[in-house]
Formats: structure tokens, sequence, C-alpha cells
């Protein structure tokens, strides 16, 4: 029996790692539980799962959090806010910790559980976008493993094994297109919240839903790829495969192609990264491939999916340039969820704040560095669009 903790617990990645949980309980014990503001649904959870410590992120909702689980016998260690998160991750004898928190916010948890010595399962890319520079040095410290949970870095670490040492030649990421795959260009200035947070394949959370209709999610994985297959950028691909069905592809030197394929399932790559490298057998449907018919692949559109080439940008440029766009894109997705900024000003006030950027750490940040560009790219996209509503108040004039 394998212990873990999960951060995250109430969000999609949470709430699937849960019900793997549950159908194997010989297979896993719940450590540690962390989650955001969910507190009716954290409470019902550490009800069932009786973790030994749990937090909420907002220390207003401990409280609420003790009043809920008042009844249980024993009672687990509760704490709150960042630093009770960072508890959570380091804490007892999980030898795995799965990071489901959204965000830059699952950053500073992860490198405590990496420093505790705990084996990284990786649901949380932007804690390699962001912190590449200062979490691989810190896996190779600590002598941990650090393995991909979502299905396009799964698809690449399955289809590595057994591949001998320099036999990667090239990465294929397959991208859905999301939810604007089929529309073209010029109808992209009508797009609503509501248009941009219906995936027609997955069932995510919604800043990854608007990340996946920008085609971010897809630059983002690049950068993550690099840092955890150590490809170059011009050696990572991407391809619309509208079906998802094939999760990702890996060239081998010898110009050989292996891809991993199923259904659109986020539980498949969670379990093989809290399993590896062991396979579990599971009743989960088998994929037919009769019943999945036609696989069709494209050329991204670049027109329609800018974001893309701002991420290959910002991973050339490397160090904390990294971190800058993941911090910008955030906050530009936060403010069109909020409909302060439109779908098309996306990737325009993310391009402003990166092109503003001066990077003055020679390429290798310390997690102070990344930690000070990240809030720095926040305010900038908040001036970005600041910017852009006074100069459709000029043009209005």
């Amino acid at each position: 029996m394998k212990a873990i903790t999960l951060l995250g617990s109430t969000g999609s990645i949470g709430t699937q790692t849960l019900a793997i949980a549950a159908q194997y309980p010989e297979q896993f014990r719940l450590v540690g539980l962390a989650a955001g503001r969910n507190i009716k649904l954290l409470a019902q959870q550490i009800e069932q799962f009786r973790p030994e410590i749990a937090a909420t992120s907002d220390e207003k909702l401990l409280p609420e959090l003790k009043a809920a689980i008042a009844h249980l016998d024993p009672q687990p260690i509760l704490t709150a806010g960042p630093e009770g998160i960072c508890d959570v991750a380091a804490f007892g004898d999980a030898e795995a910790v799965v990071t489901g928190i959204v965000g830059c916010a699952g950053l500073l948890p992860t490198i405590a559980a990496i420093k505790a010595g705990k084996d990284i399962a990786l649901a949380n890319k932007e804690t390699l976008i962001a912190g590449g520079p200062v979490v691989n040095p810190l896996i190779e410290e600590h002598n941990v493993k650090l393995l991909p949970a979502d299905s396009e870095h799964s698809a690449i670490f399955q289809c590595l094994q057994g591949v001998p040492s320099g036999g990667l030649r090239r990465i294929i990421l397959t991208a859905s297109g999301g939810a604007f795959r089929d529309w073209p260009v010029e109808k992209l200035s009508q797009v609503t919240v509501a248009d941009a947070t219906k995936h027609p394949n997955w069932s995510m959370g919604r800043k990854i839903t608007v990340d996946s209709a920008t085609l971010m999610n897809k630059g983002l994985e690049v950068i993550e790829a690099h840092y955890l297959f150590g490809m170059e950028y011009d050696n990572i691909d991407i391809v619309i495969h509208p079906q998802s069905i094939i999760h990702s592809l890996i060239e081998l030197q010898d110009t050989s192609v292996l891809a991993q394929l199923g259904w659109p399932d986020m539980r498949l790559p969670l379990l093989y990264a809290l399993s590896w490298p062991d396979r579990i057998y599971t009743d989960w449907p088998s994929l037919d491939l009769v019943k999945a018919g036609d696989l069709t692949f494209r050329e991204p559109d670049r027109q329609k999916y800018p974001c893309m080439k701002l991420a290959y940008a910002a991973g050339r440029a490397g160090g904390s340039m990294t971190a800058v766009l993941n911090a910008a894109n955030e906050q530009a997705v936060a403010m069109f969820l909020e409909e302060k900024i439109s779908f098309l000003d996306i990737p325009r006030v993310i391009e402003t704040a990166c092109e503003k950027y001066q990077d003055n750490n020679q390429g290798s940040p310390s997690l102070e560095d990344i930690l000070a560009a990240d809030n720095w790219a926040r305010q900038a996209v908040a001036e970005a669009a600041r910017a852009l509503d006074s100069d459709r108040l000029v043009a209005l004039r």
C-alpha cells in the first residue's frame, strides 16, 4: 500500500485522484489533504478518507472546517494558509505527493514536498514552467522522482519506457484545439466566458479550459516537456488532434514513432503516476479503435493561437522569463473570467508583459527571483489591461 498526500483535493485533479483511491483502497492510503475554499467538500473528503492532516488555503475558513468535522474521532491535524499547505505537503510518511493545485500557488508546496523527500506526481504544470530552474536541481539533490500526471506528459513518459539514453529525437504534443478549433479567426472577437469554458473533449477546471481555447496550455506543456525530458525547443512540436485519442507521441533517432492512446480520461495518467513502475488492472472502458473511428491531425493555426508563439519565445529566452509568461497568463485568464478583458486581449496583455520584462538573473534565477518575476508580471498585466481600456476610450472619442 502506497501512502500519498493530495494537494488540491477539491479540484478536478483532486476529485479524480480520490476516486482512484476509493476504487483501490488496498493500493493507496491518504496521509494528507489540502484544498482551497470548498470547505463542505473538503470536510466530506476528510470524513471518507481520514487523513492524518488537512488544510485549507484560506485561514479565515479554518474555524468552519473545524466545526464541519468536529464529530470525527480521531481528529486530523488541521492547518491553513500557504504555510499550512506546505506543512501538509511535507508531512508524515507519505511516499508521493499529487500536486493538483492550480497555478503558481503549487510551486512552494511542491518544493516543500521535494525537500521532505517525497516523490512528486506532477499535475501542476506551472511548477516546472515557472520554477524549472529551481525545481530540477532540487529533484536531483533530494533524489526523488518527478512523475508526470497530466495526459500529454504521461503519454510521453509511457512511450519512453525502455528507450535507451540518447534514443529520443523529437516530442510531438497533441492538442484538442480547444473550444474554438472549428471557429473562424474573425469570430473570436465575439467569444464569451461561457463559450471559452466549454471544452469539447475533456472535463477540466475553468482556467485550464480557457488555456486550451487559447492553446496556451500546449505552449506551457512545451516548456514543461523541455524541463521534464531535456529536449530542446526546436525538437518539440504541436499537432492538433481533435479526437484526443492519441495523447502524445515520441520520435526516436531512427524515425520510429511511438504513441500512447486511450479514451480521454484523466484517471489513467494519475493512476500511472501513482503506481509506476507497476501497472494496476482497472475495469475502465478499453479503447475500441472501431468506435473511436477516424483519427485526424492538422497544423495549429498560428493566427488563431498567438499564445503558442509567446510560449516558445519565453521558453527559448529561459531564466525567469517562463515565470513571467506563466504569471501573466494566469492574471490575464483571471481577468477574462471576471469579464474585465476580452478573449483576444489575453495574448495582447501577456505579450506586453513579456516585452517589458528585464531578466537580470543571467539565466540562473533563484526561488526569490522567480517569485519576484511572478509578482511583477501580474502587475504588468493589470497595467497593460488598463492601457488597452484607455486606448479604446480614446478611439471612441
